[in-house]
């Protein structure tokens, strides 16, 4: 499944064409309508956003939306909508993305968001386009698809988040849900285009710093902290021991498999900037011969009173390879710490359940 919602424009082929021009008047139309929903109450956004509000009904709808139309590792998708206050993003509403195939060709999926965006507008309900969310399989979100979908976001609205829900997480008993930006660092590298090894390397740019991620506090009204209190008193654990099992369930396998498919995937690239550079070394040796052979015979004729050869392009004789883009080893890099950072946790539990029977069994 690809990621088919933006808000300027598709980046990849396999995205719907959407019209900027189209997008941005509209959402210019309902801004001027209604500015108390569409305009922010600190006015423009000049520092980053550095804390997620999320009301709990709408990670209620997320969570429903995977559980209605996400099968397996199948992505599910939708917009955030909302408001900004000061440096804080509140997250009020949301709505997700309907599943259609191929035929439906006449499906609008930027009309579908304005009449969403109108719908809500009319109930008096937070229209504001705020950031997009999406399911991830076994934390797999790191990759080029999603850095050129919230590039696109950020660059078009300045708050806008990618909230990432990881399912498997969730199932075992913690929600996993997590807010991410794009650095401004990187930022300006998607601007100029320059994924080039020494662009990357005049920005400092590392797959550590290329998403910042922004602390997220979920908020619930009193009334629904009460029902919740009273539905945790009522409900019945099956198996109240299940937490104390000491066997490894599958979910350490998947992410191990994953992480060595993506360890594979690396080693391809390095393959493939050794070629580059071995490519390159080779060329400037040639290039460093055929000037010593070029001074040499200017020398010959020198002596023999001829006029030098004429000058020569250097560059137009030897191109140069064109490096392979180094983008995508940072995504892969980053996705390959974000299965380690899993594993980790993972593990940590194991062995702190591990330790504690160890000790329980030498007290027996």
């Amino acid at each position: 499944m690809c990621y088919r919602f933006l808000p300027e424009r598709s980046v990849s082929a396999c995205f719907p064409p959407f019209r900027r021009e189209r997008l941005m008047a509209s959402r210019k139309e309902l801004s001027s309508v209604s500015s108390s929903g569409m305009a922010s109450t600190g006015g423009t956004l000049d520092s980053p956003v550095k804390q997620v509000q999320i009301e709990g009904l709408v990670v209620m709808k997320i969570i429903k939306h995977y559980q209605e139309e996400g099968q397996g590792s199948e992505v599910v998708q939708g917009v955030l909508l909302g408001l900004v206050v000061d440096d804080r993003l509140e997250i009020t509403n949301c709505f997700p993305f309907p599943q259609h195939t191929e035929d439906d060709a006449d499906f609008d999926e930027v009309q579908y968001q304005m009449e969403m965006m109108r719908s809500l507008r009319h109930v008096n309900i937070d229209h504001l386009h705020v950031g997009w969310y999406q399911s991830t399989f076994y934390g797999s979100f790191v990759s080029r698809a999603l850095l050129d979908s919230q590039f696109s976001y950020q660059h078009a609205i300045e708050e806008s988040v990618v909230l990432i829900y990881d399912p498997i997480k969730t199932a075992q008993g913690s929600l996993s849900l997590k807010a991410y930006r794009l650095t401004p660092k990187l930022m300006e590298i998607c601007k100029e285009k320059d994924f080039t090894p020494e662009g990357l390397k005049k920005a400092s740019i590392g797959f550590e710093n290329m998403f910042e991620e922004v602390p997220i506090v979920i908020k619930n009204s009193h009334l629904i902290n009460v029902l919740m209190w009273e539905l945790e008193d009522k409900s019945t654990v099956a198996d109240k021991h299940e937490l104390l099992n000491l066997s490894s369930s599958n979910h350490l396998e998947k992410s191990l498999q994953l992480l060595m498919d993506r360890v594979d995937d690396m080693s391809q690239e390095i393959v493939k900037y050794n070629t580059y550079s071995r490519n390159l070394s080779k060329q400037q040796q040639q290039k460093h011969q055929y000037l010593q052979r070029r001074q040499q015979e200017n020398a010959q004729r020198q002596s023999r009173g001829e006029a030098p050869l004429p000058e020569e392009d250097i560059s137009k004789l030897f191109k140069p390879p064109q490096p392979p883009p180094r983008m995508d080893s940072l995504l892969i890099a980053g996705q390959i710490n974000n299965y380690c950072q899993n594993v980790k946790e993972f593990t940590s539990q194991n062995l702190g359940k591990l330790f504690m029977a160890e000790a329980l069994q030498g007290q027996n």
